[in-house]
């Protein structure tokens, strides 16, 4: 049996407001919204930069009903998923490549070569971060022209 979200007043399950001090009750909670539907579009892009995870959001962006026939947020998703690959191809491609052949006590200068590409992709995550914090649209060099065109197939 229902309560008054007010006074403690016991109520019956049809009562609308109750009998003792007349508040108005709720009625049965709904189901829960959607969380890409009450997300803003800036917010959403955001999301696509966060560095090592923001594929998850770049990808829940072009699954999204909501977002299917947004450019702007599809681009930004692909241009986030696309600097997390190019991070992956850093990290299991030029890594092994560069960090192995060497022998014991000889340090090898080609292992800065992939510390050099692992910082500019972490640079233009935050960068990205930052361009689109302010609500501006920037195209990475390389990455920005690749995303371009996905989100331009898509429709």
């Amino acid at each position: 049996m229902p309560f008054c979200v007010q006074c403690g007043n016991q109520l019956s399950a049809q009562d609308k407001f109750c009998a003792k001090c007349g508040t108005s009750q709720k009625g049965p909670a709904g189901p829960p919204a959607n969380f890409l539907d009450s997300i803003s579009q800036r917010n959403m892009i955001l999301f696509c930069y966060i560095p090592w995870v923001g594929w998850l959001a770049s990808i829940a962006a072009l699954g999204s009903p909501r977002f299917r026939a947004d450019n702007r947020v599809r681009f930004h998703a692909f241009q986030g998923l696309y600097l997390f690959v190019a991070w992956l191809l850093v990290e299991w491609v030029m890594s092994p490549m560069f960090g192995f052949g060497g022998w014991p006590g000889h340090f090898s200068g080609f292992r800065a070569i992939p510390f050099m590409m692992h910082l500019v992709v972490f640079v233009g995550w935050v960068i990205m971060i930052i361009k689109t914090s302010h609500d501006e649209d920037y195209h990475l060099p390389v990455i920005g022209e690749l995303a371009a065109r996905s989100a331009a197939e898509q429709h």
